[in-house]
């Protein structure tokens, strides 16, 4: 089985960003940058199959400038065997990431696409779900658990009433969740070693992919602020000011 791992760089979540004076987006110019948790985890499931002999071969893939290069090394270190960057230095929305994806997935032929359900900068959670239609195939999304055999991955997620199980037909679409596992520490020496391994680098062009955003970020601003609570001395009192100042008592 070939497993095909989408990663995005993402803001350390560790940092707290901070907006810019002029509220066009959120300043990353000296920012802390690391690999999207989720696609980390969907990461780690792929090295955990193959550790269990259910895969064969790991590729990593990313779309960003060059620094996203950075990425995928962790990426190699944590286990991938090959990495792709789809260098691209211009804004994405996610079907245009879809797009450029769903590209390398064609050339690819990967049997498991695995990526994260969202990404922590823009939590859009459309990817995903976009690059399976762009590929016309069956996705499970927010897995908590995978299990790939006899040409069909079965997998858990959490739902509202409980978990629901769905068993895909290979080639298929599965996005993790953070309940999929715990990615493991990455050691000091496989990082050095993925320093030395290539890094094949296409572009959107050779892709055969118009790369465009469809969406415009117009302002990011905070959350406004919220009132400080009060209390009170008795259930009566908390009716009589639900009543006449919440007013959300008859």
């Amino acid at each position: 089985m070939k497993i095909l791992v989408a990663v995005k760089r993402t803001v350390d979540p560790n940092i707290k960003v901070r907006i810019k004076a002029d509220q066009s987006d959120v300043e990353i110019a000296a920012a802390k940058m690391s690999m999207n948790p989720f696609d980390e985890i969907a990461v780690e499931e792929a090295v955990r199959l193959k550790e269990k002999g259910i895969a064969t071969e790991i590729v990593a893939v990313s779309i960003g400038a060059a620094s996203t290069q950075d990425t995928l090394r962790h990426a190699l270190a944590m286990g991938a065997d090959r990495a792709i960057l789809v260098e691209h230095n211009a804004p994405l929305d996610s079907l245009g990431v879809a797009k450029l994806l769903a590209a390398v997935a064609r050339t690819e032929k990967p049997d498991l696409v695995l990526l994260g359900k969202q990404a922590i900068d823009d939590d859009s959670a459309q990817a995903g779900p976009m690059l399976a239609a762009l590929l016309g195939i069956g996705q499970g999304i927010a897995a908590s658990r995978i299990e790939p055999a006899s040409g069909f991955v079965t997998l858990t997620r959490e739902v509202d009433g409980g978990q629901e199980t769905l068993r895909l037909p290979l080639p298929a679409l599965v996005t993790s969740d953070l309940r999929l596992n715990e990615p493991r520490y990455v050691k000091l020496p496989n990082l050095m070693q993925a320093r030395k391994k290539p890094i094949e680098t296409v572009t959107a062009e050779t892709l055969g992919v118009v790369a465009t955003s469809r969406t415009t970020l117009l302002k990011v601003a905070e959350p406004p602020a919220r009132k400080a609570g009060i209390r009170v001395g008795s259930v009566d009192e908390l009716i009589e000011r639900l009543r006449t100042e919440a007013k959300v008592l008859p």
